[in-house]
């Protein structure tokens, strides 16, 4: 695959808005999670949860889109210059030549939620003001960026579970190869909802604290949510950060957990780096999917250690950000960015004893790694929907 450039990136969760905070996060081995009060769910577990997204007012004319994923959306372009970037994009390739890819899995599905406890009592319609094909869709997401910044070329909302915003690199990269594009805006968007919070509970998947990735005790899932974006452009244009490689797979091994030897996600790592051209040693550091269930850790710590055996550093930062779902990918994109930008290898907050059967080398604590020139990242989803990124420092 030809390289291509990131020319920005932003991020906003439960660790903050930005990367900067993200940063500040990252390296003291601060964790976002919090007890869950959300709306009005009562479970015993944790969440990351991005303050003042309720607060959060859309532009003139894009009211229509206004519920708690467009709004967290957002809440992240406004970030890091994010949104100027864009808008220069724009500018500069003529609005037809920039696409816009954005990966959930519930999308507003929130607004749904709420405008069932105010059916009709009498005929169980919904109230007039719910606007399905502008919050619940799944597609709504990438119109309202799209409708946002005057973007007239290709969009896509691409949903397939925790993998949904990894598999919009891939999908973006192979636009900008054919020449159908010149820009892509790619991200990840998923929010807090009922339907994800009690969804995981019933098939106790959550835990009751918070989340240990890698743990000999680990218990389940924090759910968190997350926007992140990235600004995609071809290869030959300055950036400091490239997509060098991707790699996909699908295994359907099982709905809803993955093949307890790890090898869709083995074929899609394996995938990343001869999509990059490079070999297992080149990689100096993977971020795990790393979800804390006892399945997840131990298949992918298999796959990790056919593939890399102990010689990578390995850590996942879902115990900072909780598990963001369809948002995962991308917010743990501008993680790796801000690995090869810091030279910082993120630790695992939460993780305390490490599982010895997880034969991988395994990072508690974050440290500082000089040099660092390539990083692959993990997101995998259910139904064996499997993603790896290989990112590597450009040059300004």
């Amino acid at each position: 695959m030809p390289p291509v450039a990131i020319t920005a990136h932003t991020a906003t969760s439960c660790l903050g808005q930005g990367v900067a905070a993200h940063t500040r996060a990252l390296r003291e081995g601060r964790s976002g999670l919090t007890p869950c009060r959300f709306e009005t769910v009562d479970l015993p577990t944790w969440i990351g949860e991005v303050p003042g997204v309720d607060a959060v007012a859309l532009p003139a004319g894009l009211e229509r889109f206004d519920c708690r994923n467009n709004r967290l959306a957002w809440l992240a372009l406004q970030a890091d210059g994010f949104a100027e970037r864009v808008r220069a994009a724009v500018a500069r390739c003529g609005a037809d030549r920039v696409g816009v890819f954005v990966g959930t899995s519930t999308s507003g599905i929130l607004e749904t939620e709420l405008a069932y406890r105010r059916r009709d009592p009498a005929s169980g319609a919904l109230p007039p003001d719910f606007h399905y094909a502008t919050t619940h869709n799944t597609y709504s997401v990438a119109d309202f960026v799209r409708t946002a910044f005057g973007i007239e070329g290709m969009a896509m909302s691409l949903s397939s579970a925790c993998s949904s915003s990894a598999k919009v690199f891939a999908a973006a990269a192979r636009q900008l190869q054919a020449g159908t594009i010149d820009a892509a805006v790619v991200g990840g968007v998923d929010s807090l909802c009922l339907t994800t919070l009690y969804g995981f509970a019933s098939l106790q998947l959550t835990s009751p604290q918070p989340c240990r990735p890698g743990d000999a005790a680990r218990d389940g899932i924090s759910i968190g949510e997350a926007a992140a974006f990235a600004l995609l452009e071809p290869g030959q244009a300055p950036a400091p950060l490239r997509l060098l490689g991707v790699g996909e797979s699908s295994d359907a091994h099982h709905m809803s957990a993955p093949h307890p030897q790890g090898l869709g996600a083995q074929r899609a790592m394996a995938a990343a780096l001869r999509s990059a051209g490079l070999q297992p040693g080149d990689i100096d550091y993977i971020n795990l999917h790393g979800t804390a269930t006892p399945a997840n850790d131990a298949a992918e710590g298999l796959a990790v250690a056919a593939l890399f055996g102990r010689g990578v550093p390995c850590s996942s930062t879902k115990g900072a950000t909780g598990h963001t779902l369809g948002a995962a990918g991308a917010l743990e994109a501008v993680v790796c960015a801000i690995a090869l930008a810091e030279g910082w290898l993120p630790g695992s907050p939460g993780t305390e004893a490490l599982d010895p059967a997880i034969d991988i080398d395994y990072r508690r604590e974050g440290s500082a790694l000089p040099g660092m020139r390539h990083v692959l990242s993990n997101s995998f989803g259910f139904g064996g929907s499997n993603a790896s990124l290989v990112f590597s420092k450009g040059s300004a």
